[in-house]
């Protein structure tokens, strides 16, 4: 099966890669670095011919609100054309959860977007929304940082791993259209603030972690289910101290 990564060069899109290859399939890995830009459209149409699957993993390189909007109306709009002229069969795109219902990030009201435009393409298409991953855990305490003080949110919180999301990515490219969005988390929840707490100190970081409720993440006031999943949801299989031990 011909599967075509938009975003492949990507920490997801590597990982992504690596497991759909090793199953035997034909993986075309695009981004501008290979000729591919889905923002101008350039090189789209091409990498998408004979293409049975798109996994689209791009993402915008500025979360200004206006600027990120643009990068995904843009982007998904020509990734759309080109995979409806192709005949793909399945258009799956990475999103996050609570894009759905957190407002007050302009980054989360683009990937809303984004997914709208997709249920709407006219393509056959799974939507897969993520937790945030282990790996930005570093950026999410640098956010909330004040001399030797986190301040983060108490809001719930159930990141997972980059390695799960891969595989959660793969499975999906080889099943049937969802015509939906699931969602994934990682095995273990606890609040934002607790969280980070842990992060720090697996790491030998003095700082330390004051929950505040009015601590906004990247912009956005959470409400108590935060970045979690508030429904059905598919585990994550990574322990935050497995992947702690060995990052």
């Amino acid at each position: 099966m011909k599967i075509v990564i938009i975003g492949g060069s990507g920490l997801i899109g590597r990982k992504t890669s690596t497991i759909l290859k090793s199953e035997g399939h034909d993986i075309v890995s695009a981004s501008p670095s290979t000729g591919v830009d889905s923002v101008s459209g350039s090189g789209v149409a091409e990498a998408l011919t004979g293409a049975n699957v798109v996994i689209d993993v791009t993402n915008s390189p500025s979360f200004e609100d206006r600027a990120v909007l643009d990068f995904f109306r843009r982007s998904t709009g020509n990734l759309l054309t080109a995979a409806k002229a192709a005949g793909v069969a399945h258009y799956i795109a990475l999103s996050v959860v609570g894009a759905d219902r957190i407002r007050d990030s302009g980054y989360l009201r683009a990937k809303r977007v984004q997914e709208e435009l997709i249920e709407a393409g006219g393509v056959p298409f799974t939507i897969l929304r993520a937790t945030q991953f282990f790996e930005f855990l570093d950026g999410i305490a640098g956010s909330g940082t004040e001399g030797d003080v986190v301040y983060m949110s108490p809001s719930k919180f159930q990141p997972v791993a980059a390695d799960d999301v891969a595989a959660t990515l793969a499975d999906i490219a080889t099943s049937a259209p969802k015509n939906g969005a699931v969602e994934l988390a990682g095995p273990e929840a606890s609040s934002l603030a607790k969280f980070i707490q842990s992060y720090l100190s697996s790491k030998g970081d003095t700082r330390k972690v004051i929950p505040d409720p009015d601590a906004t993440y990247f912009g956005a006031v959470l409400d108590k289910d935060g970045l979690a999943p508030v429904a059905q949801f598919i585990p994550g299989r990574t322990r935050f101290e497995d992947w702690a031990r060995s990052s």
